[in-house]
């Protein structure tokens, strides 16, 4: 009987597999394949098939259903959806670019992310990726290419098998629960070293880079910051690194969490995104003048940030949970205020040369999806800078409170992005009639949980 590896259409496609791959594969026997795409939330959907079923130039079908689901799995009744439970079948297309091992597997698999087309060849606009990719297209009309680079917090814990009981910080090698106010301890670090260790081998065999690994101020709480490039090799590559560094915590006995606010009396977990514009014909940095001056197009990316990020926190903080992260905490800026090495404020100009000048986005949550959170980062810059958006002054002092803070509540959130008619024209108003429902479903499933506060302090007194 004919091995089905020997097939030659197989083999092709193998070898044409990214280095980090082969090298991790090494002499062994390819076996799967995961054919996988982001959800609404950023969480990994597809199909598992044996390497020989898998083409690279095929197709596989999934429900366009599974963009209707909130983060609880709960389907959505859409009010502008016919049929909507035919369920008809969207079309993924392996983006073989993007092929990257699955370290925690015991056998040699590849994991490849898929652009997701309509049956009629179309990109499907409710796709997050494809969100993404419509914001960069408009980038690319006007000779401008955006480059980024994020910032990935997260928090190793003790498991949680229990909803109902308390989110507890990991026990480090010294038997110590982990201790918090230790930003950039090289102590705190290495407590939790084999978990480190682990996400350097895993993002070693598939090709990821990491920028810098430190401690943050949380206990068990850990950043990590990517190189900067391209945003939809950046957003793929967070989507990579949220799997990889959950398989890596749980090898090792912990979870890893990306939660935004997973205790109450630590500091909450964002994802801060740089951002830089480069003018497709000569390279140069769109945000600096030849004398090493700010130009007027960075300005009008801070005005455009300014105006446009207040409406659109429903994409960079999605959960009832995240708004706990922004109320009242000194680590988590609650403004869109703007300034030169201010970490106070929400858009923060880091110290660099001219040729780097970049805004950092501070108000993202870990807990965001990078597709949309990227998105819509870039978005609003651009709508500034189209539309000469003139930014607020700089706020040079410490700055906790202010009029213009963001809202305090994803109900207040989803309000204002409402209200924002040319950002959703630049994201596409089909994605963004539904990514409000399903956010509206998911806000009601929450309201109708009773917590333990209540049970607390409500049962006997009131």
């Amino acid at each position: 009987m004919m091995d089905p590896m020997s097939n030659k259409n197989t083999q092709d496609w193998i070898k044409k597999l990214p280095q980090p791959f082969l090298t991790h594969k090494g002499d062994r026997r390819l076996d799967e394949v995961e054919s996988i795409i982001p959800d609404i939330a950023g969480m990994s959907r597809g199909k598992t098939m044996p390497a020989h079923k898998f083409s690279s130039t095929g197709t596989t079908y999934l429900p366009i259903s599974l963009f209707y689901q909130t983060i609880s799995g709960e389907y959505v009744d859409m009010d502008n959806i016919e049929n909507q439970w035919t369920e008809k079948d969207i079309v993924l297309r392996p983006d073989m670019s993007t092929a990257t091992a699955v370290p925690w597997s015991e056998d040699a698999s590849v994991q490849i992310i898929n652009n997701i087309e309509t049956r009629e060849g179309e990109d499907l606009q409710i796709a997050p990726r494809n969100v993404l990719r419509r914001v960069m297209a408009l980038y690319a009309a006007k000779g401008w290419r955006a480059v980024v680079a994020p910032e990935l917090e997260f928090y190793l814990t003790k498991p949680n098998t229990d909803p109902t009981e308390d989110i507890q910080p990991p026990v480090g090698r010294t038997g110590r629960i982990g201790a918090r106010q230790q930003a950039f301890s090289m102590v705190a670090v290495d407590e939790f070293g084999d978990v480190i260790d682990t996400i350097y081998d895993y993002t070693e065999a598939q090709g990821l880079e990491i920028g810098t690994i430190i401690q943050e101020g949380g206990a068990g709480q850990i950043e990590i910051n990517l190189m900067h490039g391209d945003p939809l090799s950046l957003a793929d590559q967070v989507f990579y690194f949220k799997r990889t560094i959950r398989e890596a915590a749980l090898k090792h006995g912990v979870f890893a969490t990306f939660m935004a606010k997973p205790m109450r009396d630590q500091p909450g977990s964002a994802m801060h995104i740089h951002q830089s514009i480069i003018d497709i014909k000569n390279g140069k940095n769109l945000f600096s003048n030849s004398d090493g001056s700010s130009t007027d197009l960075f300005y009008s990316f801070i005005g455009g940030s300014q105006k446009h990020l207040q409406n659109a926190l429903p994409l960079l903080a999605p959960y009832v949970n995240s708004y706990r992260r922004l109320a009242g905490a000194y680590s988590a800026p609650s403004n869109l205020e703007w300034a030169a090495d201010n970490r106070t404020t929400g858009l923060r100009i880091p110290n660099s040369e001219p040729d780097s000048r970049r805004v950092e986005n501070r108000v993202t949550g870990s807990d965001a999806n990078p597709y949309l959170a990227i998105a819509v980062s870039l978005a609003a810059g651009y709508l500034g800078m189209i539309n000469s958006t003139k930014p607020r002054d700089a706020v040079n002092i410490e700055i906790f409170e202010t009029d213009k803070g963001l809202p305090h509540s994803l109900f207040a959130a989803l309000n204002l992005f409402e209200t924002d008619t040319d950002l959703q024209d630049v994201l596409g108003q089909e994605f963004c009639d539904l990514y409000r429902q399903i956010k509206h479903a998911e806000l009601l499933e929450y309201q109708r949980e009773i917590s333990p506060w209540e049970r607390e302090h409500l049962l006997l007194n009131a």
